[in-house]
């Protein structure tokens, strides 16, 4: 098991390799019912997203069809309307390569004060380290639930904005470097987060409020309230649940708690921003079977629940 001591309080934990920590959170969620017209997200689109990112091949840092995915993620958010900026960095990693990491952030409405930021991590899994069959577990992933997933819904979400013409202040960011990480050392995770929140790229860059979606276009996925994002920012992860219920999918984001896990929102918190984590986690059976497997690919992808989940974050940014 992997633990991580953060300042506010330790806790053992796990990460994206090991079994979950649970507790038990009361909460009230507000019923509402959305018009037919509100929350509009196209969860064919966002499917068609995750799909491009699957067709370069695996997104392995260093690798060509990362460098590809990157530059098509770039042009993907100017298009949409969103200033662009590409931070690079060398980070180690724990068997000793370097990573030639790039977070990719895009900001529309650059002018607002209140920023949301939306983000995921675009990288995949060099080795399908839990594959069933040993054969295959120095294979590396697709990814297409394990980071494809996250970054098809945040582009759908952009594209609704500009057609929108929405004027809230949101930003995107693509986070590089998050899954080359070994179970027992928790610092071998999300090292492009970690190098983002402490390297802003933006002087004085601080959003009131930021949300994660990892593993988000799984076949009758459930997201239950992530425990760390309950502790550490309880009324973000309140609001989304409202949100979510206002949309009309209240039934994926169950007002339960699910696992504590070791994710790219854990470097947010550090340096006190407000953030939770959208990730699929069932606290009696763990992660998605494909999950750091040669399954995760898009046979296993539901554009449905790439919808419900799209559906919920559009009607959070409405309500801020």
């Amino acid at each position: 098991m992997k633990t991580l001591f953060l300042t506010l309080l330790i806790l053992t934990i796990t990460g994206c390799g090991a079994s979950r920590s649970q507790q038990a959170v009361s909460t009230e969620i507000v019923s509402d019912t959305p018009s037919d017209s509100e929350y509009r997200f196209d969860a064919d689109s966002a499917y068609s997203y995750v799909a491009k990112q699957v067709a370069f091949g695996p997104r392995v840092p260093n690798s060509e069809a990362h460098r590809k995915a990157g530059d098509w993620m770039v042009s993907e958010l100017r298009r949409h309307g969103a200033e662009v900026i590409e931070q690079y960095a060398d980070l180690k990693a724990f068997d000793g390569t370097m990573i030639h990491a790039r977070n990719i952030f895009g900001r529309i409405n650059p002018e607002a004060s209140n920023r949301i930021l939306l983000l995921a991590h675009y990288d995949c899994r060099p080795w399908a380290d839990q594959d069933p069959d040993p054969q295959k577990r120095h294979q590396p992933v697709d990814g297409a639930n394990d980071g494809a997933s996250g970054v098809g819904v945040i582009l759908e979400v952009a594209r609704q904005l500009k057609a929108s013409g929405s004027k809230a202040g949101v930003d995107f960011l693509f986070v590089d470097a998050e899954d080359w990480g070994t179970d027992g050392d928790d610092e071998s995770w999300a090292m492009g987060a970690r190098y983002f929140a402490q390297n802003p790229p933006v002087e004085g860059y601080r959003p009131v409020k930021a949300i994660l979606l990892d593993m988000v276009g799984g076949k009758d996925a459930s997201f239950p309230r992530e425990v760390f994002s309950m502790q550490y920012a309880p009324d973000l992860s309140m609001e989304f649940s409202q949100a979510a219920n206002r949309a009309g999918v209240s039934s994926r984001f169950p007002d339960t708690p699910g696992g504590a896990i070791t994710d790219d929102h854990l470097e947010l918190l550090k340096v006190g921003i407000p953030a939770i984590d959208i990730i699929e986690f069932n606290p009696r059976s763990g992660f998605n079977p494909t999950w750091h497997t040669t399954s995760d690919n898009m046979e296993n992808i539901s554009a449905e629940t790439l919808g419900s989940v799209g559906k919920a974050l559009i009607s959070f940014i409405s309500s801020n």
